[in-house]
Formats: C-alpha cells, sequence, structure tokens
C-alpha cells in the first residue's frame, strides 16, 4: 500500500502554486507553502487549515533543507525576473541538494516548452529534440538536465511536467491578462503580437488536479511529461471574445518584435520579450496524450468557459476598486 504524505510547494505565492495547493486541499491533503515573503503566502494561503506557512532563504543550504523538512514531494515553482534567467540552473541545483539532504522522495519541476526551441512539426510529443536557440531556452534546458539526472540519487525520483502558456481569474503573468483587464475596465487591450497565429494556451485551474495526481503516482518518475491545453486559439479571437461578454467592439493595440525592441530601449523587460517571440510567429503546440494513457481522462476547461471566467473574474475585480474608491 503506497503512504501518500506531505508535499511542499516551493515558490507558492504565484497563480501556479494558488491551483496546485487549492487541489491539494479540495483532496483533504495537508500541504507546505514555502516562499520568501511571509506575507505573500499568508495573503494567498492564510485562509485554507490545510496550508503550513514556511518561509526560506533559497541561497543558504540550511534553510532549503530546513523547509524540506518533513515533505515527500516537493513541487518546484519557483521563478525568477525575466531578465535574470542565468539564475534558474543554480537555484534549482542547491534545491535539490537541500531537499535530498532533507530526504524528500519526489521532485515535481513545472517546466515550459522554452527547452524545445522551434518544434519541427505540431503538435509535438516528449521525443522532440530539444534543441532551444534562445538563452532562456538553454536556462530552461540546464534546468531541466539538473532535475533528470537527480532522478536515483539518494532516494530521490524527479519529473518535469511541461505547460503551454496559461491564462485564468487573477493570472497577472500571462499574455492575455491585459485582454481580461481592458474590457472590464473598457480600455484598450495591449497585446503582444502577431495576434492572428494559432496559439495554446492552458487554464491554469486546470494544472491543479493534474499535479496532484502525480504526487501520487510512483510510475510516473524519472522523464518529462506534457499538459496540453483544449486545442490551438487565436488571441484576436479570445480578445473578440472577451470584448463580447463586455458588450463592446475590441479595442486592440498590438506590440510586434519591431515594437518590442523599440520599447525595450526603455523597459527591461520588453527587451528580453524580443528573443521569445519566435513562440508566436511559430508557436509550439504539446501532444499529451502520453500523460493521459498514464493518468486517464484529464479535464480541461474550454476556451469558451475559460474566457468568461477569467473576464467575470477582472470585472468583479474592477467593481471592488470602483467601490474602495467611493468609500
Amino acid at each position: 500500500m503506497q503512504v501518500i504524505g506531505k508535499v511542499g510547494l516551493f515558490g507558492a505565492a504565484g497563480a501556479a502554486g494558488q491551483v496546485i495547493g487549492a487541489a491539494l486541499s479540495a483532496a483533504g491533503r495537508d500541504y507546505r507553502v514555502v516562499g520568501r515573503s511571509r506575507r505573500a503566502l499568508e495573503e494567498a494561503f492564510g485562509n485554507d487549515p490545510h496550508a503550513e506557512i514556511v518561509t526560506w532563504n533559497p541561497d543558504d543550504a540550511a534553510s532549503i533543507a530546513a523547509a524540506a523538512a518533513g515533505l515527500q514531494t516537493v513541487i518546484y515553482l519557483v521563478g525568477v525576473p525575466y531578465d535574470q534567467f542565468a539564475a534558474h540552473p543554480p537555484l534549482v541545483e542547491r534545491t535539490l541538494a537541500g531537499v535530498t539532504a532533507a530526504g524528500v522522495e519526489r521532485f515535481i519541476l513545472i517546466g515550459t516548452v522554452y527547452s524545445y526551441g522551434r518544434a519541427r512539426s505540431n503538435p509535438i510529443t516528449e521525443n522532440h529534440p530539444r534543441e532551444p536557440h534562445t538563452f532562456k531556452g538553454k536556462m530552461r534546458l540546464a534546468q531541466e538536465n539538473l532535475v533528470l539526472a537527480a532522478h536515483g540519487q539518494k532516494g530521490l525520483s524527479t519529473l518535469v511536467l511541461r505547460l503551454p502558456d496559461f491564462y485564468g481569474p487573477g493570472v497577472e503573468r500571462s499574455l492575455l491578462n491585459g485582454v481580461f483587464e481592458a474590457a472590464a475596465q473598457g480600455k484598450r487591450a495591449q497585446m503582444v503580437g502577431p495576434v492572428d497565429v494559432p496559439h495554446e494556451f492552458i487554464y491554469l485551474p486546470d494544472i491543479g488536479p493534474v499535479v496532484e495526481k502525480l504526487t501520487r503516482t510512483p510510475e510516473a518518475y524519472g522523464r518529462w511529461w506534457h499538459l496540453a491545453g483544449p486545442g490551438t486559439i487565436t488571441q484576436r479571437e479570445i480578445a473578440e471574445r472577451t470584448f463580447a461578454l463586455a458588450g463592446r467592439a475590441p479595442k486592440l493595440m498590438v506590440a510586434g518584435k519591431t515594437t518590442l525592441r523599440v520599447l525595450g530601449l526603455f523597459n527591461p523587460l520588453m527587451r528580453e520579450m524580443v528573443e521569445m517571440n519566435y513562440l508566436l510567429t511559430e508557436p509550439v503546440v504539446m501532444d499529451d496524450s502520453a500523460l493521459t494513457q498514464l493518468l486517464g481522462p484529464i479535464a480541461r476547461t474550454s476556451y469558451e468557459d475559460g474566457i468568461r471566467e477569467s473576464f467575470e473574474a477582472e470585472r468583479a475585480a474592477a467593481a471592488r476598486a470602483d467601490d474602495a474608491k467611493a468609500a
């Protein structure tokens, strides 16, 4: 009989950590959330009796080991600023050493498509070559390789779960968040283009139940997996559907690669987005039939429902902001 132990979410305060925590809580499982800021963790998880809040210093080996003490599984969600991707490999290397010292048995890295580089054809399976041509892709590849190399070492089992671009209620770091905000607030949506190429997105709350199941599926470890969205859609179609929910025609301001280069002269984030713009002109679409075969049917929120729920969340947030101003 498998013993299902406690899970720790490292880098938990972001949107992905919150949806995974919600899935663990819904399954009645106690879990630990780990981050630098207790305040951010309290805001995100303070009302969940299943959540234990722990702070850490990811630059300190003893702090990492202490944060991992007593955990069976660590889910790694630690982000770095977009212009500091070189920090990814050493950060995960230190974390792997710390969790191994603490006796953690399983380690899940939530990854991206960056490590593949350009798709040779779509959709791609896990057998597609990993040949990143961008700096960020090479850093993600190095990060993944460290995680996979740790599999079978000192009692640790590891896996990588790759996701497409995600969106959802309250997901601020998304290509689409500006669309939902603009529609809810009656403004013009600022988008990164091109916006007419079919692209794959996943509704972020859909990942929670999948990750929860992977924490108790020993046979999943030792490799990487894809989790795909419900097909492809263009950004323009998403904008049109969102503004229709607001009862208005879409008003868009689209920044392509050339515009990003110009804006990057003044804005470091925009400058860093230039090299990854190929994902909008040459999207990577994932085939996750292997994961479906392993876990069984995977629930996927349709774009229609996901767009509506994301817009309604932004409309509610806008209403609260208006009420606060009026108070």
